[in-house]
């Protein structure tokens, strides 16, 4: 395993986001920057090096009412937003899709920086796939369409209207900040909602950088408000605001309880992608290459600061001992290093309180019994926040380290004899958000999705993604779906309109 971790003054930093980084970022609200009213200053410290990377506001109560108020107002029915033909929608989606696109690399060095994702990552998936988002939904603004509907009542017209739902309060993780933002903006943009969007505070320079780019793409003013700062402060105005319409939030199942139970008082439409514990499945006739490959990337990718991340891998038991060698010398290739360095293939966890977290669950794990195959330490020589990718083996399916979401590389394998045995263990879980299958029994691998409580399954691959496929989870992983036209769908409400043809 590489160790060494290179002091980012030694890698160049793309100049547009070295530029971007060195101005301090105000609030993003009604169409301009401005400064926060009761809420203050933050810094954004790069996870890899421990060096401060940027300054950038943060807002209190006051901000939030005001974020609302301009959404609110771009709203009106007279609002330029509110006139704008669907194709004009359109117009303005495309050519934020293309500034990103022109912007890519500079967006990837800044998100790479903020939330300590390999820079490859970020340029080739996580910018780009955002770029993806936009243009999908670009493409729907003119085709979102009501019905006639041939009512049983003589003389009667009956039809359908779509219309925006309002303002959506868009609340984002730190683990995919841009993503995860276009995945919420770009439908509720679609459907004509304005929006105020909620980066995390830890993770929140893409996302202003974002900003930027709406504001050069000419979206009105109000339709897109940028609001960064405290969840547990800001979080409960947007949620709880009598203007707020829509609540779309990604984040931890105990936040998304919360904003449930906040948002039931009035009524509010919500969607929740939250916690996983996924479970991964490695047959005895799977193709092991693929197999141990997939189950790596399904929980060392990020970080495994993911949420639908195979964090649970159960293994035929005749391959037990294969998979858990074959796991500990792939895991030991892994690259470890800073994220910007083209080689790294795995960064630091995002922040120390998250190292702490993870690092009390292999104490308690050990404490249990589990037995480390690989990894399991901090690189508490160097500045970052560095652990080493970490496979455990020994474990009971009641242990915490194999029932409670542990967001870092940490692999549990646990053997099993049967399917109908592996779909009970998968399912014995509060979770239900993806899980992955490995086999090239077909028919075994579509009977065994079939028994599965998630929202993806993975048949021999793990992890894929596209714009036009949901994306959610069942149980305590949430409700409603992320992506494709599901998602916008969610950002719409029905209008059902009755005409008498005699009058």
């Amino acid at each position: 395993m590489t160790t060494e971790v290179p002091s980012r003054t030694r890698i160049p930093v793309h100049p547009d986001a070295a530029e971007f980084l060195g101005r301090d970022h105000q609030l993003f609200i009604n169409g301009e920057w401005t400064t926060p009213r009761d809420g203050g200053m933050s810094v954004s410290l790069d996870p890899g090096s421990g060096e401060q990377i940027a300054t950038f506001a943060v807002g209190g109560k006051q901000d939030a009412h005001r974020a609302v108020a301009a959404a609110v107002a771009a709203f009106e029915p007279d609002a330029p937003w509110r006139v704008m033909s669907a194709a004009s929608r359109a117009r303005l989606l495309f050519a934020l899709a293309d500034l990103m696109e022109e912007h890519q690399e500079e967006l990837a060095h800044i998100e790479a920086l903020d939330s300590g994702k390999p820079l490859a990552v970020a340029r080739d998936f996580d910018v780009a796939y955002a770029i993806r988002h936009v243009r999908y939904f670009a493409g729907w603004t003119n085709k979102i369409e009501g019905a006639t509907i041939p009512v049983d009542v003589p003389d009667m017209m009956c039809r359908t209207e779509r219309t925006p739902v309002g303002v959506a309060a868009l609340i984002v993780p730190w683990n995919y900040p841009i993503l995860i933002a276009c995945w919420k903006l770009a439908p509720a943009l679609a459907a004509g909602c304005t929006t105020v969007l909620k980066p995390a505070e830890q993770t929140s320079l893409s996302v202003l950088r974002l900003a930027e780019l709406i504001s050069d793409a000419g979206f009105p003013p109000g339709v897109v408000n940028i609001l960064p700062g405290s969840g547990s402060e800001l979080g409960p105005v947007l949620v709880e605001h009598p203007e707020v319409e829509k609540i779309s939030f990604t984040g931890s199942t105990r936040v998304g309880e919360e904003i449930a139970r906040r948002a039931a008082t009035g009524i509010k439409r919500v969607t929740l992608e939250l916690g996983g514990k996924s479970a991964n499945i490695i047959f005895a006739d799977a193709n092991l290459d693929h197999a141990i490959e997939g189950a790596a990337a399904a929980i060392f990718s990020n970080t495994g600061q993911m949420c639908s991340a195979g964090s649970r891998l159960y293994v035929e038991r005749p391959i037990l001992d294969t998979v858990l060698a074959r796991l500990k010398e792939h895991t030991k290739t892994i690259v470890v290093g800073h994220q910007l360095d083209e080689d790294t293939q795995m960064g630091p966890l995002i922040s120390k309180s998250q190292m702490t977290t993870v690092c009390n669950y292999l104490d308690r794990a050990a404490s249990d019994g589990a037995r480390t195959v690989v990894g399991g330490n901090p690189h508490t020589d160097h500045d970052g926040i560095f652990l080493e990718p970490t496979v455990l083996t020994d474990v009971n399916d009641d242990d915490a380290i194999v029932r409670e979401e542990v967001f870092g590389p940490v692999l549990v394998v646990l053997p099993f004899d049967e399917l109908d045995e592996v779909a009970r263990r998968a399912n014995d879980s509060e979770y239900g958000l993806a899980a992955g299958i490995w086999t090239r029994d077909i028919a075994k691998a579509n009977r065994l999705s079939n028994l599965l409580r998630v929202g993806s399954v993975y048949i021999n691959t793990y992890g894929q993604s596209d714009a036009a496929a949901p994306f959610g989870g069942f149980k305590k992983s949430g409700y409603g779906r992320d992506m494709g036209r599901q998602n916008l769908e969610y950002f719409l409400e029905t209008r059902t309109v009755w005409t008498d043809l005699r009058l």
